[in-house]
């Protein structure tokens, strides 16, 4: 028996249940789990069946039980099934073999009496026997001639399942009786609450496996073995086909949990408007779409959660795998395309605040299959799809949603707690346009046709994009890095974007998850400075003026969070989304983020040398206030900070959920904070006070004095140790120490030697008091490059930076972190860091070695 003999609608189930965050698969023992034999001691499980049972227990996030009639005793002693696969025995009553000293004195006696009389039924029919368990007696008839069995189930029914206290459990030629309550369902409740089972499969084919069949509900799956009525709602013929439906849920399960089935991340593609960012899949599945902020709940969660979780999806009626996916060229238009198919997405730019709009065009000439599944809230809004004229309305949640459709015939479907919109449509007819419109009611026809709108979504990019000063190298990568970047800048506020995604695993299965849709100070000061290197300021100047609106709410500069919202307010807490199983099972899926509560005190340098490269591009431009009043007012609260505080321990640049240390890296950006400061007002006629450059000099010898460890050769992560961090390679990256120093150059060699794996580079390799492990930092590949350039080990630079560009997608965008070994892709996507340490390794592999200095 294979699981393609399996009934198509149950291997569907299967299916859809082995996607659930926390999946409890139960059965029944005889009929399922073991065929029905005349001798019950010789009932043995079928072998694929308990190896089934055993790997599902052995699994995340998955239970597997067995509740049965037997006596616990018996039922451990027949399935030999490992401790991992729960047993629940006597329908129920029995969790663990000590069981029968909880029943009282009462009871007992109860007991007693129904072996008596049981036995004395026993005794006067031909194959009847009495078996005996910790709280219940059942008479079983089976092998009894078919009057003489009816007989005797009439005698118990009349007689002793009649005494007060009894409870009356009839199956298939047997029945039970005992002295406490007794009940499949109970059972199945108690483990699913037990594990937080977030869908149960139960499989049964007696009577008493009705009542665990009526506890199911929602997204759980009943499967009836054998004919007669049921609350079930699939059915298979034999204890065969029950081996086949457990090793076919095991396949999805195992598969889904591993990431098979989930859209490889590096080859997801972001869509960007200046308000918003949405992702959409290889087969142009919307995937991630936030309203009414990138940092907001999502629509669609798809790529956290699976269809379950929300999803606009669209697909040649005729499957068939795409054929390509792009960008139209200096856009973040995406266009997916099949043979005689294609669609087109963006998000439109003409729209007020508050709302988001997705656009979609189809086009070609084969029928298109469309389905729309909005799931508000991360999925826990339940809402109601109505067809109206001209599209779709998404009802009963406080923010409104309509689908602009007009001319497609919508089809309505429940899985009985959410609704979907079905429909085919024709593009051969002339292109089909659907517009989402999140937070209005509007319907009407835009003002501007599509093609204007789509025009000045696309020229916003283009014509930015004409005027970059970009690498020669890679120079298509380097203009989707730039556009990228850009794509992250929230307009409205001037805030960055770290990424624009939470949740996506730094380990497939791992906890390493965490909400990267945020303002941190460092990572939007790098990306502006990226951004400023290739010849665009705007950004620059939007963020700083974001950062002096954070200090107007705080008492001093010491005092600046690590991050915030994109509107500038603090972080609520760290929260987990439960309902959702996450990219590839990992979970916890988080929304918000505790590093906000850290101390990080690297953050003022990236601020400051941000303020630099922007005064240096207004000098080149011919400003006649390269460096104005506001700016070095903020270079001032910088370096007031760093005054009040370098010297204290903190949570560093990689946010380490452990006990604060003096890192390295931290001390160096502190450096860099009143380095840049002293050189900014040598250069621009402004005032310095005189304990600045004191200040920076005693940062340095003490950086240079506790940094250094001889016995390992380095400059390492922190004072208290010799674990080495790639983040400490800046101290020559910075300047605090001449790049040509052995000391330099030694430390380059041992974070090559400890952290480089293959392509990629890794942040550090110490206990960092979270379980699992994570993937390479294209960032610190990419300081790793720089490093080699500084010390004359050019091909060495050369070929790591081949090695990150080959890690991009087929789009062109990189996630956060890399898989040496299975060759994927980790982390949050698109990641900042990693297109604007692109963008600067490029830069320098532009410049001849004299200059690199």
């Amino acid at each position: 028996m294979s699981a393609q003999d399996l009934p198509i609608e149950l291997r569907r189930a299967l299916s859809a249940v082995a996607q659930t965050p926390r999946l409890l698969v139960a059965s029944d023992y005889d009929g399922t789990m073991a065929p029905i034999v005349a001798d019950p001691e010789k009932a043995y499980p079928r072998a694929e069946s308990v190896r089934a049972l055993r790997s599902l227990a052995s699994l995340a996030s998955t239970t597997a039980a067995v509740i049965s009639g037997r006596a616990l005793k018996d039922l451990a002693a027949l399935s030999r099934l490992p401790a991992e696969v729960q047993l629940v025995g006597s329908h129920g009553s029995e969790f663990d073999i000590g069981f029968v000293h909880a029943i009282d004195a009462d009871a007992k006696k109860l007991l007693g009496e129904i072996n008596t009389e049981l036995t004395r039924i026993a005794s006067r029919t031909a194959g009847a026997t009495v078996e005996k368990k910790p709280a219940s007696i059942a008479l079983h008839v089976r092998n009894s001639p078919e009057d003489d069995a009816e007989k005797a189930l009439i005698a118990v029914r009349t007689e002793s399942a009649l005494w007060p206290g009894v409870q009356v459990t009839e199956g298939k030629f047997v029945v039970e009786l005992a002295v406490i309550a007794t009940d499949k369902g109970q059972a199945l409740d108690l483990i699913r609450h037990q594990d937080g089972a977030t869908a149960a499969v139960f499989i049964g084919d007696d009577v008493t496996d009705e009542k665990a069949f009526a506890r199911l509900s929602g997204p759980d799956i009943g499967v009836k073995v054998g004919p007669g009525d049921t609350l079930a709602t699939y059915r298979v013929d034999s204890t065969e086909d029950v081996a086949a439906a457990l090793a076919f849920l095991l396949d999805e399960r195992r598969t889904w949990l591993s990431g098979a089935d989930a859209p490889p991340i590096e080859r997801l593609s972001m869509l960007a408007s200046p308000r918003t960012v949405a992702l959409v899949t290889p087969d142009a599945t919307l995937t991630w779409l936030c309203h009414p902020e990138p940092d907001s709940a999502a629509v669609f969660a798809h790529l956290l959660g699976g269809t379950a979780a929300g999803h606009f999806s669209v697909g040649p009626r005729r499957t068939a795998l795409p054929l390509s996916q792009k960008y139209l060229d200096g856009t973040m238009t995406v266009q997916t395309r099949w043979a005689s198919l294609s669609v087109t997405d963006y998000l439109p730019h003409d729209v007020q605040q508050g709302r988001t709009d997705f656009t979609r065009i189809i086009s070609g000439r084969a029928d298109a299959v469309v389905s729309f599944a909005p799931r508000p809230e991360f999925g826990q809004a339940q809402v109601t799809l109505e067809v109206v004229d001209d599209g779709i309305r998404v009802l009963g949640t406080n923010e409104p949603y309509v689908l602009r459709s007009p001319g497609v015939q919508w089809n309505i479907a429940t899985d009985g707690n959410q609704q979907t919109a079905h429909a085919i449509v024709e593009p051969s007819k002339g292109d089909v346009i659907l517009e989402l419109r999140c937070g209005t009611t509007d319907m009407d026809p835009s003002p501007a046709p599509e093609a204007d709108r789509r025009a000045r979504s696309e020229s916003y990019w283009s014509d930015w994009a004409k005027t970059l000063d970009l690498p020669k190298l890679k120079p298509d990568l380097m203009k989707r890095s730039a556009l990228t970047l850009r794509g992250l800048v929230h307009a409205d506020s001037g805030s960055i974007m770290a990424a624009a995604t939470t949740s996506l695993p730094e380990e497939i299965g791992g906890v390493r998850n965490w909400d990267y849709r945020y303002c941190w100070l460092r990572d939007a000061a790098l990306t502006a400075t990226a951004l400023v290197s290739v010849g665009s300021t705007h950004e620059a100047e939007e963020y700083l003026d974001w950062v002096h609106r954070v200090l107007e709410t705080l008492p001093g500069p010491e005092r600046l969070h690590p991050l915030y919202t994109l509107n500038g307010t603090s972080l609520p807490p760290e929260a987990v989304i439960d309902s959702l199983p996450g990219y590839a099972g990992s979970r916890p899926v988080r929304v918000g983020n505790a590093a906000n509560q850290q101390v990080q005190l690297d953050v003022f340098g990236p601020i400051v040398e941000l303020i630099v490269h922007l005064a240096d591009a207004r000098e080149k431009a011919g400003a006649a206030e390269p460096l104005s009043d506001r700016d070095w007012e903020l270079v001032g609260a910088m370096v007031e900070a760093v005054q009040r505080r370098w010297f204290e321990p903190d949570h560093g640049i990689w946010e380490i959920r452990d006990n604060p240390r003096h890192h390295v890296y931290s001390k160096v950006m502190g450096w860099v904070t009143v380095d840049r400061a002293v050189k900014l007002a040598d250069r621009f006629g402004r005032t310095a006070l005189p304990e600045w450059a004191e200040l920076r000099d005693e940062i340095a010898d003490e950086v240079r004095h506790k940094g250094w460890k001889d016995d390992v050769q380095s400059y390492t992560a922190a004072y208290d140790g010799v674990d080495l961090d790639a983040a400490t390679l800046h101290i020559g990256l910075s300047g605090l120490i001449d790049p040509e120093d052995p000391r330099f150059a030694a430390t380059v060699v041992a974070t090559e030697a400890e952290l480089r794996s293959g392509s990629t580079v890794y942040r550090y390799h110490h206990d960092d008091g979270l379980p699992g492990i994570e993937g390479g930092f294209h960032l610190c590949a990419a300081w790793l490059v720089e490093a080699y350039l500084l010390i004359g080990q050019r091909l060495q630079a050369e070929a790591l930076f081949d090695q990150l560009v080959a890690a991009a997608g087929p789009t062109g965008l990189l996630a956060e972190e890399y898989d040496p070994v299975a060759e994927r892709s980790l982390g949050n996507h698109p990641q900042a860091y990693s297109h604007l340490g692109l963008l600067r390794c490029a830069q320098l592999l532009d410049l001849p070695a004299q200059l690199l200095a």
